[in-house]
Order: structure tokens, then C-alpha cells, then sequence
């Protein structure tokens, strides 16, 4: 039997994945996609609700996840870690669509890294947090950890050599196919 708890007494709260994407964009006022409310779903921010052979959510979860999420967040941390919070870090002003660009998106990985965030590392620019240069094009960088390679292919995209190492097989096989040296660790 199914536990009745799971879903919201008012039908009318509950929106389907496109209605959803739909209600949220207006909300946020930036686009957010069927994708941005699936990942929510995938990732538990908000709960989904199956009803009549269909997937949907609750408004008012979106609404608190999206209210505790703009503008709150920033607030809070730094509160928390004063002026050491370069919070464009965060990259809450992206789009999932732009955090899980191209081969990112290939399968969900839930240790993965943001491809910006790789990026903002290996790429030549300086700014008050980043005020030394660490890699240049020809460099090799090594990703002990290289789970779905999301170090890989941007070391590759700014024309740096890579290296990683997983102890899944899969994910050194993922690795591989991205043209990046990768090299399986077993037992």
C-alpha cells in the first residue's frame, strides 16, 4: 500500500515536470527546464509525487527550495566564513543546463565536479582568490579521483594534457573515451 503521507492533500499544489519548469521559471525569473526539475528530483531537493501513471511535484516544495536557495544561501555562508567567500565559486548564477555542458551530462555522477569550477583552476586568469597562475597550455595535470572525468576534458579543453586514475571501471572506461590517459585500479 502505498504511504498516503507522500502526498499533498491539495491536488492543485501538485505540478507535472513541464508545468513545473514552466512555474519556476516565472518565479526565479530565469529559465529553469524540465532537466533543472528532473535533477531536483534526482538529486532529493524536492520529493516526487506518482500519481495516475505520471510524475509530479509539489509547488509549495519548489517554492520553499527555490526561496531558500536565491540570495539566503550567499547570505548564510557568509555569515559563516565572513570575507574568504569568493561565492562566484558557487556558481549558483548558472543554469544546470551550463553546469553539466556537453559530455558533463553523459550520465549522473553524483560526486561530480562543475565544469566552471575545474575550469576557474586550470585557466590562466588571476583575480583577489586566484592570484597565481598554476597550469599553462602543455601541462599535465593528474586527477587521482577521476570519477566521470569532468577534469579531463576541461584540462583537454584548455589544452593541457591529463591524466586520471578511478578505481571504477566504468568510470576509467568513460575516462578513455574521452581521449584522456586513464588507468583502472584494481583490488
Amino acid at each position: 500500500m502505498l504511504d498516503q503521507s507522500l502526498f499533498p492533500e491539495d491536488e492543485s499544489d501538485l505540478l507535472t515536470i513541464k508545468q513545473a519548469s514552466d512555474w519556476a521559471s516565472g518565479y526565479v525569473n530565469k529559465h529553469v527546464t524540465p532537466s533543472n526539475i528532473s535533477y531536483l528530483i534526482q538529486y532529493g531537493k524536492v520529493k516526487r509525487i506518482g500519481r495516475r501513471g505520471g510524475t509530479f511535484v509539489s509547488k509549495q516544495e519548489l517554492t520553499d527550495y527555490y526561496d531558500s536557495f536565491y540570495g539566503k544561501r550567499q547570505t548564510d555562508w557568509k555569515d559563516k566564513l565572513g570575507d574568504d567567500l569568493n561565492w562566484y565559486l558557487s556558481f549558483e548564477h548558472l543554469k544546470e543546463a551550463d553546469t553539466t555542458k556537453h559530455v558533463h551530462r553523459l550520465h549522473p555522477y553524483k560526486g561530480k565536479f562543475i565544469p566552471q569550477l575545474v575550469e576557474y583552476f586550470l585557466d590562466t586568469h588571476t583575480d583577489e582568490f586566484k592570484q597565481e597562475v598554476f597550469f599553462r597550455k602543455g601541462d599535465v595535470v593528474l586527477d587521482p579521483f577521476s570519477g566521470s572525468g569532468t577534469t579531463l576534458v576541461q584540462a583537454n579543453e584548455l589544452g593541457l594534457h591529463a591524466v586520471g586514475v578511478d578505481v571504477s571501471a566504468f568510470n576509467a572506461f568513460i575516462g578513455k573515451c574521452l581521449r584522456s590517459e586513464v588507468y583502472f585500479l584494481e583490488n
